[in-house]
């Protein structure tokens, strides 16, 4: 699952004028700097803008979702509906998942469609980005935020279209490891059987729609915990339930150490594991920190 070369600049089918970029729901296929088409859906902003306050237009949620989800799942778009009551909300299926090409790298390659959709969200005029994502989606926004904004840090895995309007302004990351191959958790040693084992990947391409690259890391990427610190000026936010069944509270506390002052951390009671643990009253309050710190 090595970073390779990349290919074409990340482009979508759909160019909406300035009428519709805002009004008009969008649905398309974008391309990845390593030629991988990624399912991708835009909501326009459900708010009603009030000249008395900064204004959402310019801003737009960039969601990414967890391990096995996909653009259509009920828990995505449930998280991009709430969002949708703070600004307007790009979502996409991960390669592998859903309708998306290629195949699942579990977070590496990742990293190129979460770029992509950033770089679709700056074309339909949106000035300022948040990044949220789940679980393995939280993991691939700190690497992206990390890759995107400090030149120098993991060149080699960007790819030849560069960071040109791929950076993130917010990076909210939710349930995330803060290193890989953690196998301490039930949960997460059954994971490893799914990605790792053959009888595994056929069970996540025929019970989860997620089709799972079989080649292992090679280089192993970045880490969350290493990423978190080179994310600094921009915002991050660090969110974790402290009934998580996959992550032990270890992990958050690693990346909010990792962030230093630029990171925030909430560990929230009774919160189990990534987007469908998220509740609406969560959701609301990661809005309006967002909406407060992007840009």
């Amino acid at each position: 699952m090595g970073a390779g070369t990349a290919g074409h600049r990340a482009r979508s089918t759909v160019r909406p004028n300035s009428e519709t970029t805002r009004r008009t729901p969008i649905r398309t296929f974008l391309h990845t700097d390593d030629g991988v088409t990624v399912d991708s859906v835009y909501d326009p902003a459900a708010v009603v803008y009030d000249a008395s306050r900064p204004s959402a237009g310019d801003l737009v949620f960039v969601v990414a979702h967890g391990f096995t989800g996909d653009v259509d799942k009920p828990h995505v778009r449930r998280v991009a509906q709430a969002l949708t009551r703070h600004a307007a909300v790009v979502t996409f299926s991960f390669r592998g998942h859903g309708a998306s090409g290629g195949r699942s790298t579990v977070g590496d390659r990742e990293v190129l469609d979460l770029a992509a959709a950033v770089r679709w969200a700056r074309e339909l005029g949106h000035t300022r980005v948040a990044t949220v994502g789940f679980s393995m989606g939280g993991s691939v926004v700190l690497r992206h935020a990390a890759l995107y904004g400090r030149p120098g840090v993991g060149d080699a895995e960007i790819g030849s279209s560069g960071r040109g309007g791929a950076g993130t302004d917010a990076v909210v990351s939710v349930s995330a490891p803060a290193r890989w191959y953690y196998r301490g958790t039930p949960r997460m040693r059954r994971l490893h059987w799914l990605v790792t084992r053959p009888e595994g990947r056929l069970v996540g391409r025929y019970g989860f729609r997620t089709r799972i690259h079989h080649r292992r890391w090679d280089p192993v990427p970045m880490s969350p915990v290493r990423a978190a610190g080179h994310i600094a000026p921009t915002p991050l936010l660090i969110v974790h339930g402290e009934l998580d069944g996959y992550f032990p509270l270890d992990h958050p506390r690693m990346l909010a150490d990792a962030a230093g002052d630029h990171g925030e951390l909430w560990l929230e009671p009774r919160m189990g594991h990534a987007e469908h643990a998220a509740t609406d009253d969560l959701l609301a309050r990661i809005g309006d920190w967002a909406a407060g710190r992007a840009g």
